[in-house]
């Protein structure tokens, strides 16, 4: 009787490469592995051509005044306190953030009711008045100052606050319309329908579930809204003659005469400018980042 043994098959252990002995497909092109160099270089170059004339601004804001130094030491605040008592520049700041919060607000309101618009509802001119928004875009401010001052003339809205505010509010809208009516298109049109199965009417569903996604949008939209009144030179100028309702930019310009600058209060001036624009792009950052993202995705 001839018997069979089973014999058991002890399978060799097989070593895969790992992830580092992986080589890609194909060879290596020259450019894939730069040097470390080949992009600091740059970057360095860019870091210095960007952050010297922000150091030059600090050296003759703090420095005192015919020092030659370049260092600021010993610092001084004179030219602060000269240029905020002096020269007003608290009543100009405090103008500025009335312009720019108002324009906030009359922007990314009134961009929000017309982007909604342009993003559920199809009418027959939608195409038409999309592209009317997109060439508003192409035409200078200046072009606009004829029409709007004799417009406040008749409305008696000359040398004050109002006057700028529409005019930023008017030279900000179309953008500002197309970007949130991007914002809104990426909400799925299913979130609400399901609020108004629930029982929602659309004031109520566009509340309670379309506005809280449009949160990174909407900071987009107002930061720059906000940013652009605050820094905008012409409106203000053209539509403001009391020296009490100015704005910083114009403010900034009586520093500089035909005779002579002072460039250490001019220097103050522009920090005082620019540091509250800082610390709202630095808080806003995140959101500011996602809200283009989020835009950049449908249009």
């Amino acid at each position: 009787m001839i018997t069979e043994e089973a014999t058991e098959v002890t399978p060799v252990p097989v070593r895969l490469p790992a992830a580092a002995d992986r080589q890609p497909p194909g060879r290596k092109r020259a450019w894939d592995e730069a040097p470390r160099w080949q992009i600091y270089l740059p970057l360095g170059i860019y870091l210095v051509f960007t952050l010297v004339p922000f150091y030059w601004i600090l050296l003759f804001a703090l420095r005192p005044a015919g020092s030659t130094s370049l260092v600021p030491w010993p610092m001084t605040f004179d030219h602060f306190e000269k240029v905020w008592n002096e020269r007003d520049f608290g009543i100009y700041f405090q103008n500025s953030v009335i312009t720019g919060v108002a324009t906030l607000l009359l922007t990314t309101g009134v961009a929000l009711a017309g982007g909604y618009a342009l993003a559920r509802f199809d009418f027959r001119i939608k195409r038409g008045f999309m592209l009317a928004l997109l060439c508003t875009q192409f035409v200078p401010g200046a072009l606009l100052l004829v029409p709007l001052f004799q417009i406040f003339a008749q409305l008696k809205m000359i040398n004050s606050l109002g006057s700028v505010i529409i005019a930023e509010t008017v030279f900000q809208l179309p953008l500002s319309m197309i970007l949130i009516s991007g914002f809104i298109r990426n909400v799925p049109y299913s979130l609400e329908e399901a609020a108004w199965v629930d029982g929602c009417g659309r004031l109520a569903a566009f509340r309670i579930v379309v506005l809280p996604l449009l949160r990174p949008g909407l900071i987009a939209v107002g930061s720059f809204a906000f940013v652009h009144a605050w820094n905008h030179f012409l409106f203000a100028l053209m539509f403001l003659s009391d020296q009490t309702k100015q704005t910083i930019p114009v403010g900034l310009n009586t520093l500089m005469s035909a005779d002579s600058v002072d460039l250490g209060a001019l220097a103050a001036g522009g920090i005082i400018a620019a540091v509250p624009v800082v610390i709202v792009f630095a808080f806003i950052q995140k959101w500011l980042i996602t809200g283009f993202s989020a835009g950049a995705v449908k249009g």
